[in-house]
């Protein structure tokens, strides 16, 4: 995926509330439950008020599907809290081509965050779920207990995913911090 392509992924992707716009009722409220459940703490907050490089960011998700109802409102809350952070939402079935090369385990999951520097080149790209999720999910599934589909998620676990994805936002910003080819850009 080179930067051009990139770029106008980027740039035809949408902001949060016209994402959220698109689902359902029921959807909108389910996405804006979450939102509402979770806050920043102090500390995460100045942690994202000192990035200093740019990101470009591309989250491919679905508005229908459990996890990113789960993540995604995290991964925004983390997004408005640095003014370093462009991040942008695409529905995966409306991005084919970059869907298609985003693959997990051979399928096309969602959510995926695709990590971009200020010029649009890639970084990474990081999904479906974090390593908290699935520490949670394979203690609910693979022991004897299992949550009923649309459950309430507990203040704890949405807490867990969130520090997990700030770790993961933090380790591109640290990556685009030191990288030889930003620091000569910009002579720091």
């Amino acid at each position: 995926m080179d930067a051009a392509f990139l770029k106008s992924i980027h740039d035809a992707a949408t902001d949060y509330p016209t994402y959220v716009a698109t689902g359902k009722p029921q959807q909108q409220a389910d996405w804006t439950d979450i939102y509402n459940q979770i806050e920043l703490t102090d500390a995460q907050k100045q942690l994202l008020a000192e990035f200093s490089r740019e990101m470009k960011i591309i989250v491919v998700s679905g508005i229908w599907c459990g996890d990113c109802v789960q993540q995604v409102p995290l991964i925004e809350k983390i997004a408005q809290a640095s003014d370093r952070i462009d991040l942008r939402y695409v529905d995966r079935d409306e991005v084919p081509e970059l869907r298609d090369q985003i693959t997990i385990n051979q399928g096309t999951r969602v959510p995926v965050v695709v990590f971009l520097a200020e010029d649009y080149e890639q970084v990474s790209w990081y999904g479906d779920r974090t390593l908290c999720r699935y520490r949670r999910l394979a203690a609910q599934q693979l022991g004897g207990a299992c949550p009923l589909p649309g459950a309430p998620v507990p203040d704890e676990e949405l807490e867990e995913s969130l520090q997990c994805w700030l770790n993961e936002f933090e380790r591109v910003q640290l990556l685009l911090r030191l990288s030889g080819r930003l620091r000569q850009k910009h002579g720091d």
